[in-house]
């Protein structure tokens, strides 16, 4: 019976024989003892042969065997802390499966563009598998405690009629069906760039409602901030103002660096990231900086930047060096942000909305805000940002 790398240490025994099948990932030889690094996507593990204790053939199949060539190998695992899984293998047996060719990828550095030219290979190094195991336990961490807190998951359309954010970032889709008997052109389409407008009409049914999927943006640079394509997470709920979603907020990050924490320990010494600038996090209060005094900070920091402007990258990582957590920058002016926010009653030249930043300059994490709930306000912003309100009817019905 096969067992996971990632189990080993769960077995009552473990001085019984174990067999894994997995890819070789590494290896190599100290006289007539051999190391076999081997992974099995659960996990990683160091299986050592020694010639003295296992068959000629056994020996001959370690010697021929390549970078990627997939193997069922048999043996005894033994604790040894220094071990990514906390064990190693004493090998006893080798069955190969298949023989891999030479394989591209080197320990050697290699450029971005080979390593994206590759990348059906690169996903196999242990820092790409790292950034993977990561990333599932942030998304389950999100369903986890959105659940716990209430909220539904709404699966918002990937195909829509119109825009969410703006026009200059849609990407059009050619096919345009037609919807009529004899009609030759339908209604056009775009990839979506977000389901936000969408899942608020189903907050009316559940109250508390997120949604999960594939974002497109068609940026005009090419950055780490500029993606095309990006996974993105939604959320609306019902009966909650400024002041409670940044709580929100700030409970859901903490929820996730948590899980990171327990789950992820290796993944991260893999990525070499200091877990020590992760754990303030936990303690949850997030500072919180009118948008009036983040430029006033940026600005003494030698930044050039008007008073009603928004902060780009270059001032978000300025204002990070302030903080050892995420903080909250809220009450931005109304004329840079979008049009379904609720006025700032203190100052209705400003909405009732935030952007959470990381620290260490790793940019924004969540931008949210308190929705305009009255349908002539509401109609207003839409008048003025020169929203077409043929498409977005359905959207004002939601305060009738």
């Amino acid at each position: 019976m096969q067992t996971f790398i990632k189990d080993i240490s769960k077995q009552k025994d473990t001085n019984n024989k174990i067999t894994i099948k997995g890819w070789v990932f590494n290896k190599r030889s100290s006289g007539k003892i051999h190391f076999l690094q081997i992974r099995d996507g659960s996990g990683f593990i160091q299986a050592v042969l020694e010639e003295s204790k296992v068959s000629q053939e056994t020996i001959q199949l370690s010697n021929s065997l390549t970078i990627e060539s997939s193997v069922i190998i048999t043996g005894t695992p033994r604790k040894d802390d220094r071990a990514p899984s906390g064990f190693e293998m004493d090998l006893i047996s080798i069955q190969i499966i298949q023989l891999a060719d030479e394989y591209p990828i080197q320990k050697k550095e290699h450029g971005t563009e080979f390593l994206l030219d590759n990348r059906h290979l690169w996903l196999r190094s242990q820092k790409q598998w790292a950034i993977q195991q990561i990333r599932n336990t942030v998304i389950n961490a999100i369903y986890e405690h959105l659940n716990s807190q209430g909220f539904i998951k709404i699966d918002s359309p990937i195909l829509t009629p119109t825009a969410c954010e703006g026009t200059t970032t849609l990407f059009k889709v050619p096919y345009t069906p037609a919807w009529k008997e004899g009609e030759s052109n339908g209604p056009k389409a775009y990839l979506s760039q977000s389901g936000q407008l969408y899942i608020e009409a189903a907050i009316f049914a559940h109250g508390r409602v997120f949604d999960f999927g594939p974002t497109f943006r068609a940026e005009k640079s090419k950055t780490r901030r500029h993606l095309t394509e990006f996974w993105m997470m939604d959320a609306e709920a019902a009966f909650v103002e400024h002041a409670e979603n940044m709580k929100i907020q700030e409970g859901l990050t903490v929820a996730i660096v948590k899980k990171a924490l327990e789950n992820n320990k290796y993944e991260l010494e893999v990525l070499e990231r200091d877990i020590s600038l992760l754990e303030p996090i936990l303690e949850g209060n997030f500072p919180i900086i009118p948008h009036s005094e983040a430029v006033k900070r940026v600005k003494e920091m030698g930044a050039e930047l008007g008073d009603r402007d928004d902060l780009g990258a270059e001032e978000d990582t300025l204002l990070s060096k302030s903080f050892k957590k995420p903080f909250f920058v809220e009450k931005y002016p109304k004329e840079i942000k979008p049009f379904y926010m609720k006025d700032d009653p203190d100052d209705p030249t400003r909405y009732l909305n935030n952007d959470m930043y990381a620290p260490e300059g790793y940019g924004e994490l969540i931008g949210g805000s308190q929705r305009e709930d009255d349908h002539n306000a509401l109609l207003a912003k839409m008048k003025e940002h020169k929203i077409p309100l043929k498409d977005y009817q359905w959207y004002l019905d939601l305060r009738k």
